[in-house]
């Protein structure tokens, strides 16, 4: 079955009892018994709905693994998968993280014992060098928020695997439309799924995927147990989303490259951060491991204050936090998404605050590149 299709087929479709060719939305949080401990599959919506279990199927089949789930946003999905260490292990973390999972790694889990170094993944041999003898998991985010970039994940696993670790990526800014880790041999695959998988700035939620049925019953316990679970109506949005994922994808690809090419040549722009560029340092990786290189790019203006300029100036870009959309975003991130890093650490990643980040929506591209080039005018 070839992905679009699998987009529309794939998991659960319709309904049975009805013939409703769109899944229902349980809207249940309870399910009448039998007997005492007899059921139909279901007991109570915190353990399964069959709204989510749609879901969770078919972000199953799109990612190629075992089994899926589905919480109330990346964060709980993030925290749910690092439930599944203890106190005293120690979590590799990409360096060029999402603001939220540093924070959460570094201000919350650290309280329980959980130990996190981060490291430039984008250099597989910067793995082997910090692993310890408590170093239970790898966690890589590819592409990277906000500077794009990339790591080799069969590389990565492969160094993983040697030292007994798990594996697990974050493919946001890829989609399962475009890379599968899974396939590359990682263990866990999440997503924000708010972002492009949602896809119309209507919902919150967080997908996780496993490529092994005790991961999969090890993390279905977390979630039944502290109860993160995605909300049938959500479930159900996020299952429309999907369906249209594979156009979307490559309008936003289509679009990204051709505002990629105005902003190299524009003299008011330093760096552009784009792994379809020939020159990003990775290129060659992100196009062996990726069907596609995505609607994300960033690039600095050199200031706060040109920066600022430009996001004020903009009209078809929306000033916001998220990305993924239909409608195009923008925004600084040393401001926004990764203000919860200390300056110092965005200062050694390069983070700087002249730093625009933005989001390729569907708008007409042309529009979009003469938006920014009034906006970028002195």
């Amino acid at each position: 079955m070839k992905k679009k299709t699998q987009l529309i087929h794939g998991g659960i479709m319709g309904d049975e009892h009805t013939g409703a060719v769109s899944v229902p939305i349980y809207q249940v949080s309870t399910y009448k018994q039998e007997g005492p401990g007899k059921h139909k599959g279901y007991e109570y919506s915190r353990t399964g709905n069959p709204t989510r279990h749609a879901l969770e199927e078919l972000i199953k089949v799109i990612e190629e693994g075992k089994r899926g789930f589905a919480f109330g946003s990346g964060m709980a999905a993030m925290t749910a998968i690092m439930m599944l260490f203890s106190a005293g292990d120690h979590i590799l973390l990409t360096d060029d993280v999402y603001g939220g999972s540093f924070r959460v790694m570094t201000k919350v889990l650290n309280r329980f014992g959980l130990e996190a170094t981060f490291i430039d993944t984008s250099d597989v041999s910067n793995i082997e060098k910090e692993i310890k003898e408590n170093t239970k998991a790898l966690f890589i985010e590819s592409p990277t928020n906000p500077l794009l970039k990339i790591t080799d994940i069969e590389g990565a696993v492969k160094i993983a695997k040697a030292n007994g670790m798990l594996t697990i990526v974050d493919n946001t800014f890829s989609t399962p439309y475009w890379q599968n880790p899974l396939n590359l041999g990682a263990d866990i695959v999440l997503h924000s799924a708010t972002k492009y998988i949602g896809g119309h700035s209507d919902v919150v939620a967080g997908l996780a995927v496993v490529n092994d049925e005790k991961l999969g019953n090890d993390l279905h316990f977390i979630q039944n147990s502290t109860g993160g679970v995605l909300g049938p109506q959500d479930a159900w949005l996020l299952i429309r989303g999907i369906k249209t994922l594979g156009i979307r994808m490559e309008e936003h690809e289509q679009n990204t490259k051709q505002i990629v090419d105005f902003l190299l040549q524009h003299d008011g722009i330093t760096n552009v951060y784009y792994p379809g560029i020939e020159t990003h340092p990775n290129h060659e990786i992100a196009k062996r491991q990726a069907r596609g290189f995505g609607g994300m790019v960033s690039f600095d203006v050199g200031s706060t204050e040109k920066a600022e300029k430009v996001l004020t100036s903009v009209n078809y870009f929306t000033l916001a936090e998220s990305l993924g959309a239909v409608e195009s975003l923008i925004s600084i991130p040393a401001l926004m998404t990764h203000a919860s890093i200390p300056v110092e650490r965005r200062n050694e990643l390069g983070i700087t605050d002249g730093l625009i980040r933005i989001s390729v929506g569907l708008e007409d591209a042309e529009d979009l590149i003469d938006d920014l080039k009034q906006a970028l005018e002195d």
